[in-house]
């Protein structure tokens, strides 16, 4: 143990504020693009807060409202289960950690994936970034010669620089950093998701890679996994897909996820199409290619749902794409999204009667200016009477996870039109876990614990006013 004083170390939410800003600044520096819609979905979200006074109340109570600006998730691939598990290392320094199982492979993407992000209320309302990672899926690829060429070139990468991991290694046995070394440590982590021009590869093996998948060429061919995109929350997807145009972004086609509601449910995005960027193959000493890979994307979200509530949506949404194929690429997908989705219901007052959607309780005013006996009474009280009375208010608990479907959508939009590739479905969690060194925390376990935590605070809050009315 150092003898550094604990009181001595960056908080690891004050860390992941770092690490994100480092991270928006080196892609608005590489995907000028990107600071373009950053600026796009401020101007939208100011309109949308000044037309809706009602949301604006609502954010600022909830503590959602300061955090808008400097929300963000990234996206990134890696190859290996070494460079999986040592992400998973890197990321709990900054207070992230896995959440959630998504097999894309059902989908036609040959990976699987997790979300590192904080877990804790305080640590989301400090900074909720989010960064999904998923696992290159090697078995996935049919040609067992080009899968074992594939493995061999992973082997011999080191996506980490020397000192991010002596830096990590130091965190974990000494119990956390320094300011000076969580500086140092942002800028070492920072070079693992830099863009490289450079290919590892020379331009035959890359075509052969790539012509197995797109996917597959952009996380074996070069020297470490990139970050793809940065992703904005903007309060109107709506608009903000109508005005990217506008903006010289070249938008996909539709918004993945739930359609335009009056309560937005978990999540929907779009993404301006990804960018042709030049690459040079080793061993080519003139000429160069060009890949495909980075893209801007936006984000909407909206309540968590409960277990019954996503088993509706995943129901309505089956529904959907069974009425016709080609999925979100559709030309009446949008049309069939509304249609279909009618049968949810669409107040919070009926998400939360019907326990569709989660949802965090606090006293109001009124409630928290209760005398003695009525506190007490009002303790033992049912939360849909204490919200009648008007004594306790119902603000919706964000969702701060990701969906299947949709993230199969916009990888497909941005790895062109024609990849829809077919794989077995395959459940993969126990190995995907084993590979990462962790269990993954069941991402609707953790609502039902923030709202009961939400519900136990408000209690315990009105039995001590109570008491010390009496006292």
């Amino acid at each position: 143990m150092s003898s550094t004083s604990a009181n001595a170390f960056v908080p690891s939410d004050e860390i992941r504020a770092r690490f994100s800003s480092a991270m928006s600044e080196m892609y608005r520096d590489e995907v000028p693009q990107y600071g373009t819609l950053i600026e796009l979905v401020a101007d939208i979200n100011q309109r949308t807060l000044q037309a809706e006074p009602e949301l604006l109340a609502r954010m600022q109570r909830s503590g959602e409202l300061a955090r808008l600006g400097v929300e963000r998730h990234g996206a990134i691939r890696v190859g290996t289960a070494a460079e999986l598990s040592m992400l998973r290392r890197l990321f709990a320094i900054m207070g992230m950690e896995p959440v959630g199982y998504y097999d894309l492979s059902v989908a036609g993407v040959p990976v699987h994936s997790t979300a590192f992000r904080p877990v804790s209320d305080a640590a989301l309302l400090a900074n909720p970034f989010r960064v999904f990672t998923s696992l290159l899926r090697l078995d996935l690829i049919a040609d067992e010669a080009l899968r074992a060429q594939a493995a061999a070139i992973l082997a011999r990468r080191n996506i980490f620089t020397e000192r991010a991991l002596a830096l990590i290694a130091q965190s974990e046995a000494n119990g956390g950093l320094t300011d000076a070394e969580a500086d140092e440590f942002v800028g070492e982590a920072l070079e693992t998701f830099r863009w490289h021009s450079e290919s590892t590869v020379d331009g035959a093996t890359y075509d052969a890679l790539h012509k197995a998948h797109r996917l597959i060429a952009d996380v074996v061919c070069f020297k470490g996994p990139h970050i793809n995109h940065l992703t904005p929350r903007t309060l109107d997807i709506d608009a903000a897909q109508a005005a990217m145009p506008a903006r010289g972004m070249d938008a996909k086609d539709v918004v993945e996820g739930p359609p335009r509601r009056a309560c937005p449910i978990l999540l929907r995005q779009t993404s301006f199409k990804a960018l042709k960027e030049t690459v040079r193959f080793a061993g080519d000493a003139t000429g160069a290619g060009s890949h495909t890979a980075r893209f801007g994307e936006i984000e909407q979200r909206g309540v968590a749902l409960t277990r019954k509530g996503r088993a509706l949506y995943d129901q309505l949404l089956a529904q959907v794409r069974d009425m016709g194929s080609a999925g979100s690429a559709a030309p009446d997908y949008g049309s069939r999204l509304a249609q279909v989705f009618e049968a949810f219901p669409d107040t919070h007052e009926q998400l939360r009667r019907q326990d569709l959607a989660f949802y965090r309780f606090t006293l109001s005013d009124e409630g928290a200016a209760l005398a003695a006996g009525e506190a007490a009474a009002a303790a033992a009280s049912d939360l849909d009477a204490l919200i009648a009375r008007g004594l306790a208010q119902a603000e919706p608990i964000v969702y701060e996870d990701f969906l299947p479907v949709s993230a199969a959508g916009i990888f497909q939009s941005n790895l062109g039109g024609e990849e829809q590739k077919q794989y077995a479905a395959h459940a993969a969690q126990q190995a995907f876990e084993a590979d990462l060194g962790a269990r993954v925390h069941d991402e609707i376990a953790l609502y039902e614990q923030a709202q009961q935590r939400s519900i136990d605070q408000l209690r315990s809050a009105l039995r001590t006013q109570a008491a010390q009315a009496v006292a």
